[in-house]
């Protein structure tokens, strides 16, 4: 690729600012469009803005040069053109879309009007949020009829859905989670540290079910308990009550019913694929995309949450960050540039009754015939558990002091056998030296 070729990056997010940022560094400066009218932030650190202990400022990150706010609303493959809502064209010799994710919303009944859910059935979708605050309205096919949700009723992906919830909470307010994997359990957290009254209703019997193991998932819950949050399991929600347009309840499975004034949708996400999908790429769960990063047009690439690699679809900051800087060296034209994958390693950290912290990586549950290395303290509130497998560290889980992380996340990134009298393991995870 030649230095003069027109690189245009649709998204300011992680994955779209830290390719614009070594595509700079590297001689080739990109137009990044981001749809956003704040400061290109890192979702990663919103629900530290959401518990007030940081402000907004503090999670920008350092804005690229050639920023362009637009919000793109179709590709011209042909024309090599990309068009946008006031109606301009901005003209591209390799287009990177590194979109992000919508945040999934849950079918439930009050949240949609009739016509919106019978749309979205026949779509065969679930009805997804496009991540413009709590007033915005569903992408794609959805967006007709326009939908607002229902005041009091969030979801929890933008910084305007993180600046609506700030200036809704307040001490003894209502709120109730939907949703406990790892976002609902950082907003839950939040919500109680500005002295709300949370309740987190979870459909699955665990908490954060996918990335840990039961001992660690129950420390969770101990620490939410611990904040004051009320946590049901095994708990669908499924309607959602408004008077005059605000929620003032929902309703479970069973007929129970919550008090509301706050209502948080922490679902999960979905790639939002619907600008290639429109253009005519190759969309599977994401965009798909080869070892270059390529879609099925070879002048257009993909990176971060919108993209599925070698089938899978990882919404995590690592992977996207490790693609951009492995899409700028290949568009600098080194041939040798690829992405093979990344080894995941997921890590939280909550304030509020002291410090809690975990991390869990690889696979967490042992297979017939794998090694399981378990320690647990219930008085300190830390577990740490590793599974190997043909003397190898295949996953782990750890939760509470976690001076170990950094040395068992570096035997299990380097897949190397490990002595076989165990004892360094055991070092390892009784070890709290530097992380």
């Amino acid at each position: 690729m030649t230095s003069n070729s027109r690189v245009v990056v649709i998204g300011a997010g992680l994955a779209g600012v830290r390719l614009a940022r070594r595509l700079g560094e590297l001689g080739m400066p990109a137009l990044l469009i981001g749809e956003e009218e704040h400061r290109p932030y890192n979702r990663v650190l919103l629900a530290e803005v959401l518990a007030g202990r940081y402000a907004p400022e503090v999670i920008a990150l350092p804005a690229p040069a050639g920023l362009v706010r637009a919000r793109v609303t179709g590709i011209d493959r042909a024309r090599r053109t990309v068009s946008c809502a006031d109606g301009s064209e901005i003209a591209y010799d390799t287009l990177v879309l590194a979109t992000g994710s919508n945040p999934v919303l849950p079918p439930l009944r009050g949240l949609f009007t009739d016509m919106y859910l019978a749309s979205a059935h026949r779509a065969g979708d679930p009805p997804r949020f496009s991540g413009r605050g709590s007033g915005g309205r569903p992408p794609g096919r959805h967006s007709t009829p326009d939908h607002v949700l229902p005041e009091g009723v969030h979801a929890f992906r933008t910084m305007d859905d993180c600046l609506g919830l700030s200036k809704a909470v307040r001490p003894g307010v209502r709120a109730v989670v939907v949703g406990g994997g790892l976002l609902g359990v950082s907003a839950a957290r939040a919500l109680a540290m500005r002295g709300a009254q949370v309740v987190l209703a979870q459909q699955a019997e665990r908490l954060m079910e996918r990335q840990l193991d039961p001992g660690a998932s129950k420390l969770v819950l101990r620490h939410l308990k611990d904040l004051g949050v009320e946590v049901h399991t095994e708990c669908r929600v499924r309607d959602v009550r408004c008077v005059g347009g605000a929620v003032r309840s929902v309703e479970m499975a069973d007929g129970y019913a919550l008090d509301a004034d706050l209502v948080v949708l922490a679902c999960g996400v979905s790639p939002r694929a619907g600008l290639a999908k429109n253009a005519g790429l190759a969309v599977h769960k994401g965009i798909l995309v080869d070892d270059e990063l390529r879609t099925s047009d070879p002048h257009i690439r993909a990176i971060g949450d919108c993209a599925q690699h070698d089938g899978t679809v990882y919404g995590l900051a690592a992977p996207a960050l490790e693609q951009a800087d492995a899409l700028a060296e290949s568009l600098a034209g080194d041939p040798a540039a690829r992405y093979g994958g990344t080894r995941v390693l997921t890590r939280l950290t909550l304030s509020g009754n002291g410090v809690f912290d975990l991390a869990a990586f690889g696979e967490t549950e042992p297979r017939p015939g794998d090694d399981v290395v378990q320690l647990a303290d219930a008085t300190r509130g830390t577990y740490r558990k590793v599974v190997v497998r043909d003397d190898r560290l295949v996953g782990g889980v750890l939760v509470g002091e976690l001076g170990t992380v950094g040395a068992l996340a570096r035997a299990w990134e380097g897949a190397e056998p490990l002595p076989s009298d165990g004892g360094p393991l055991l070092h390892l995870l009784t070890n709290d030296g530097g992380s």
